[in-house]
């Protein structure tokens, strides 16, 4: 038996129970990953609570790495033993040990442990797609980067740094503004007591950033759109304060003809050949030195509501893992 997170219902970080269950063999195109490090990430809050809804009962949790100890007819990629990480569905990674598809995960290369694989999947390729295919960050750039402490955050900050852009990021602490400079953010607001708006404005003479990254939603979405220069883009890839309200598209051209996406990692690594490219680019930007990982705090497993917890209150850091 091996135990796993068990979601029943929807609700607050108490509905999720651990439970023993017996792992099943692998089927056609399947692999059984033996797992040695979960991530977690914001998008498994909104599953518990049902903003983006899942089939109940069941478990979730979409970042992981560990070892394979099956494998099923017509794999031919993998083999027995290989150390492994993935980052997309079916949902289930806050398991010790489950199955995946073996065209959604990828070889952990020398150099770097199951840990950092774990804690870098989701959170390394969300800043690849959205530096290197939603807006191609470039030298001449200044962004505005949200949550630049969090896990997503602390990666994006010295990813875009390496590309030779100027990072402007928003954080909640001054605490939490000395992490993102050191990892990579070269002007970090306070949130809680600074207009974010009028001090990029100022920052950038006026003029407003070409491209903002915005993972909280609600909170911060219209003062990001006055954050951006003519034709800018608002990248809205996120919701923790809540999911953006409805709002009259005519905003976009009175504030400057300005671009809207709402972007998701799952689209830009559905093909497989996406997939490893964005990969390889994330595990060689950390053997580089380019990228340092930060894992803020570990939790068991059997404490996942404690991580969750942590998480909503923003009491957390850069990754969090959850150690089986």
């Amino acid at each position: 038996m091996a135990k796993m997170v068990l979601l029943s219902e929807h609700g607050g970080p108490e509905v999720l129970k651990i439970e023993d269950h017996a792992p099943p063999a692998p089927g056609p195109g399947e692999v059984q990953i033996e797992h040695s490090a979960i991530g977690l990430n914001f998008i498994d809050v909104y599953h518990r609570t049902g903003l983006y809804p899942v089939d109940l009962p069941g478990s979730i949790g979409m970042e992981a790495a560990g070892t394979i100890t099956a494998i099923g007819e017509g794999v031919d990629e993998f083999s027995l033993g290989d150390r492994v990480a993935y980052a997309s569905p079916p949902l289930g990674a806050y398991a010790q040990i489950r199955v995946m598809p073996a065209d959604r995960i990828v070889k952990i290369p020398d150099g770097i442990d199951d840990r950092t694989a774990a804690a870098i999947m989701l959170k390394g390729m969300t800043a690849w797609y959205l530096l290197r295919r939603v807006y191609e960050v470039g030298k001449k750039d200044t962004i505005l980067f949200h949550a630049a402490a969090g896990g997503v955050g602390l990666i994006a900050c010295q990813w875009a740094k390496a590309l030779g852009a100027t990072v402007i990021g928003t954080v909640g602490s001054a605490e939490k503004a000395e992490l993102a400079r050191q990892y990579g953010c070269d002007h970090t607001i306070l949130y809680r007591e600074e207009d974010f708006t009028e001090r990029t404005r100022a920052l950038t003479d006026g003029e407003g950033v070409p491209v903002v990254y915005d993972s909280i939603g609600r909170d911060t979405f219209i003062g990001s759109l006055d954050c951006l220069r003519p034709f800018g883009l608002m990248v809205s890839f996120g919701n923790a304060s809540g999911p953006v309200e409805p709002f009259d598209i005519g905003i976009l051209a009175q504030k400057g003809s300005l671009f809207l996406t709402r972007p998701t990692l799952m689209t830009y690594t559905a093909r497989r050949e996406d997939l490893l490219t964005a990969a390889k680019e994330l595990f060689d930007r950390v053997l580089s030195g380019d990228i340092r990982v930060n894992i803020g705090q570990t939790y068991p497993l059997d404490r996942v509501a404690d991580a969750h917890r942590d998480l909503e209150a923003r009491k957390t850091t850069g990754s969090t893992l959850l150690i089986p």
